[in-house]
């Protein structure tokens, strides 16, 4: 049986990477080469791996060094861990011990993979994560992000609703005044934005012309839609297509001044709509962390409150962690 063995990526692998990606079962837009080059050349140690079982590419790893000396996957995306197509578990203990091999060679001590959760999977498998669990991986964190089923919808998601949502939602959809629609005015909506992350202590991930720049890059990967009032945008929900399992919403912000006419309401119901009618299967409204607590894992358990009333369930984001024996 073939051995399965590491190699460094090289900017001459990429068109075979994104099309290993695009073919795999597990793999989103963050681990496309073509995501990974909206970040400035040297922003990253960036040490993506592929992984060969004789000539046949059979993984690939994206992810890099930090500053602390840690390979990390992901570096610069919020998913990471092996992209495969459905390998046996031989395999994925072969992969497993492929990567702490390469790790022995490049003097690692430390090992993190954030996966993305199994909803992003189109065959359910957890046979990888076995293996690095069986290898001396162990569970380093987690977080919990709220996921919306659509298996559950049918046509219209509305009756799945709370019963306050389906109230605000309808006044929402008839309203005259508040508008939702697509859009790609990401200037008026970036100071939303910034003011959104401002009240939680925080910046936005990405700067205005990183979103320019990453909607450039995957112009098919982006669903963004605006909620106007009596013609001005004071709402705005920018989201991804992760894979064509999912839709991940990414920024829903809105202007605070203009909570009471609950904007953020009609968006969500618009962005769930929107991925019934493409065929999405689940709608992913991010992890929800409370930011300013000491302990990373700290629940945010009023914004799960909050996408609940959408009928979303908890679906966790966890990282494996590898360190070297001492």
């Amino acid at each position: 049986m073939s051995e399965i063995v590491a190699v460094p990526y090289e900017p001459k692998h990429r068109p075979q990477w994104d099309d290993f990606v695009l073919r795999s079962n597990n793999g989103t837009m963050f681990h496309l080469q073509r995501f990974l080059d909206y970040h400035p050349p040297g922003e990253f140690q960036f040490a993506h791996l592929l992984f060969l079982k004789g000539h046949r590419l059979v993984a690939v790893l994206p992810g890099g060094l930090t500053a602390a000396g840690v390979y990390e996957s992901p570096v610069g995306a919020s998913y990471g861990g092996f992209v495969l197509h459905d390998p046996s578990f031989d395999d994925c203990l072969r992969l497993v011990d492929a990567l702490l091999a390469y790790a022995e060679g490049a003097g690692w001590n430390d090992v993190s993979l954030t996966g993305a959760p199994y909803i992003y999977q189109a065959t359910l498998t957890q046979n990888i994560d076995f293996a690095l669990l069986w290898r001396g991986f162990a569970y380093d964190c987690h977080y919990i992000s709220s996921v919306i089923d659509l298996h559950r919808h049918g046509d219209d998601p509305l009756p799945h609703y709370s019963e306050s949502t389906r109230l605000t939602v309808r006044r929402g959809r008839s309203s005259s005044r508040l508008q939702i629609a697509e859009s790609t005015d990401f200037d008026t909506f970036y100071p939303i934005l910034v003011e959104n992350k401002a009240r939680h202590g925080a910046k936005p991930t990405h700067s205005l012309e990183d979103i320019y720049r990453l909607k450039e890059l995957l112009p098919d990967r982006f669903v963004f839609y605006s909620a106007s009032l009596d013609g001005e945008m004071i709402a705005g929900a920018l989201n991804f297509v992760a894979n064509p399992r999912v839709l991940l919403v990414f920024y829903p912000m809105m202007r605070y001044s203009h909570q009471q006419h609950r904007p953020i309401y009609a968006l969500m119901d618009r962005v769930v709509r929107h991925a019934l009618e493409n065929g999405f299967s689940y709608v992913d409204i991010g992890v929800s962390q409370d930011t300013k607590a000491a302990n990373p894992m700290t629940p945010s358990v009023s914004l799960i409150r909050f996408k609940e009333r959408f009928d979303s369930r908890g679906v966790m984001r966890s990282t494996l962690r590898w360190r070297r024996p001492q």
